[in-house]
């Protein structure tokens, strides 16, 4: 009896011991992921389970973001999952997101896996692969986008085919570097808007960023009206709805703006606070932790450059061995067409020689013949003459006949004469063909032994490709061992980069600036937006993202709070 209740008292701690579970689902910028998480867990516990999996040391630019009544919301870091008002169905679902933007995604963005999470890669090109018609079920451009050009599907594939295959080869990091680089230059990138009023009432756009707290229009979401840079603002708190900004220097009044909800303003003070901080911590030195990603990320980056450039020589390798392969098999087929024809053109040689010969036989014994007739009716001339002919008659008619056989004999004779002339001529064709034929066996045999000489180079050629490094990377390991000398060198290498890309990048500047020009044309002006037509204007005016802050903060920040009271 005691030792059933101790049974039953061991197994009922036990259950008590075993923490309560729920799963979580992550969906990041690409894939899926699903967790089993305790019950008790805050979302910081969340977040770092995340950021272990997806091997992300950079996880100050992301958050986990959830959908509330039709709002975004970002889990907080010190609060449990399950005390965030999340749907209680399982699994919960939170995306991870970037929730901060980089100033300058070339400079803070330093692991090769923040930069992917920012932008998702496309492969290199290959034409076996990217044949016409890959890009149909793509959806590379917006379909606003697509619409605004009097272009046809098959022509922006022929332009974005045309760009991807010159760009052949270039490394995954770089690509998606200059999409980034683009991209941050773009008025609205990393902007997050709010609908607010000031004193007065008038509805505005708040826009949060990594450089500040900027005010727009409703209607113009590009062009700021007013902006304060995050060193300028010393403290931001809400009551309510309604929202109180402190400047840096203490003589400037605060100034405020109502929010339409109260979830708005939690989500705005989360991104100011979080812009503030990464705002003040680029303009300070960097922490070891960033210090040691960054001489990580310089020798992975040297490392893979290294790597790069070892394949690209053993493809290189591979690619010429295969390119003389095929030179060479080429060169076996026109050597075997040549080596036909010849024996053919042989043949022919030999049956026009015999038939030469036939003939020069038969014009030979042709002329013998006529020779022959034409001695016969020389002595039969001769024997008439000596003939005593005792009448005129006979006289006459031997006179007649006289006449025809001389006409005879010299018939015979220019017969004759002829055929040997004939003969002669059959005698030098009969010498020409089998001197064309003599001249056909030395090319046939001089075929034979380059074709022989052809096949063993073409075997030792064949088999080079096997000699060289395999190309399965997952079996071989390669370790650097970073001396002195090799840090030296690869200084240099990282220089010698720095200066390829920065040319590189100019380039495609360029190639960007042509294919706007060349496309410009093929735009229809009736189906731009309103947002199209600011963004041209800007342009035109030559006023870039960065540069309009700067002259909008020009002015004093008192003019400035101000200004924006009296919208």
């Amino acid at each position: 009896m005691a030792g059933a209740i101790a049974s039953r008292m061991s197994f009922s701690s036990l259950k008590r011991k075993q923490p309560k579970t729920f799963t979580v689902r992550i969906a990041t910028m690409d894939a899926e992921m699903e967790f089993s998480c305790e019950v008790k867990w805050k979302g910081k516990d969340l977040f770092d389970l995340v950021c272990r999996t997806l091997g992300l040391r950079e996880t100050w630019f992301f958050g986990l973001q959830y959908t509330i009544k039709d709002t975004v919301a970002w889990l907080k870091m010190d609060k449990k999952v399950l005390d965030h008002d999340v749907p209680t169905e399982e699994p919960v679902t939170f995306h991870f997101l970037a929730k901060f933007y980089p100033e300058n995604a070339e400079e803070e963005l330093v692991q090769e896996i923040t930069q992917h999470l920012f932008f998702l890669q496309y492969g290199d090109y290959d034409p076996n692969v990217h044949k016409r018609g890959f890009l149909a079920q793509e959806e590379l451009l917006p379909k606003r986008v697509i619409n605004l050009y009097q272009m046809t599907p098959e022509m922006w594939e022929e332009r974005i085919t045309a760009w991807y295959a010159e760009h052949r080869g270039r490394a995954r990091d770089e690509a998606e570097m200059e999409y980034l680089k683009i991209a941050q230059d773009l008025e609205m990138y990393g902007v997050n808007y709010f609908a607010i009023r000031n004193k007065k009432g008038t509805e505005l756009l708040l826009g949060v960023d990594a450089l500040g707290l900027h005010i727009y229009d409703p209607d113009n979401r590009l062009t700021p009206k007013i902006s304060f840079p995050w060193n300028e603002i010393r403290n931001i708190s809400y009551s309510d709805k309604e929202f109180t900004i402190k400047p840096l220097d203490k003589k400037i009044d605060v100034f405020k703006f109502n929010s339409s909800k109260l979830r708005v303003n939690k989500l705005i003070l989360q991104l100011c606070i979080g812009n503030h901080d990464l705002f003040m911590r680029r303009r300070k030195a960097d922490s070891l932790e960033v210090q040691q990603m960054k001489a990580q990320a310089r020798e992975e980056k040297a490392r893979k450059q290294m790597e790069r450039q070892r394949l690209a020589r053993e493809k290189q390798m591979r690619e010429e061995a295969e390119r003389k392969r095929d030179e060479l098999e080429r060169r076996l087929m026109q050597l075997k067409e040549e080596a036909t024809m010849a024996n053919e053109a042989l043949m022919r040689s030999e049956e026009t020689a015999d038939l030469l010969a036939e003939k020069a036989q038969i014009t030979e014994e042709e002329a013998k013949l006529l020779a022959q007739k034409a001695a016969e009716a020389e002595q039969e001339m001769q024997r008439i003459k000596a003939t005593a002919i005792r009448t005129e008659e006979e006289k006459r008619l031997m006179e007649q006949k006289v006449l025809e056989a001389e006409m005879l004999a010299l018939k015979m004779a220019e017969e004759s004469e002829r055929r040997a002339k004939e003969a002669d001529q059959l005698k030098q064709d009969l010498q020409e063909a089998r001197e064309s034929e003599r001249r056909a066996k030395q090319k046939l045999l001089e075929i034979t032994s380059k074709s022989s000489y052809t096949q063993s180079m073409n075997s030792s050629t064949t088999a080079l490709p096997t000699d060289l490094p395999s190309f399965n990377l997952i079996s071989e390991s390669v370790s650097f061992d970073f001396k002195d000398t090799d840090m030296k060198r690869l200084s240099m290498e990282i220089e010698k980069e720095k200066v390829e890309y920065m040319e590189k990048s100019k380039h495609l500047q360029e190639q960007l600036n042509e294919l706007k020009t060349e496309i410009e044309a093929l735009k229809l002006k009736e189906r731009e937006t309103a947002l199209d037509i600011l963004h041209n204007e800007n342009a035109s005016r030559g006023n870039s993202k960065h540069n309009t802050i700067k002259k909008l903060t020009l002015q004093s920040t008192k003019s400035r709070v101000a200004f924006f009271e009296e919208l």
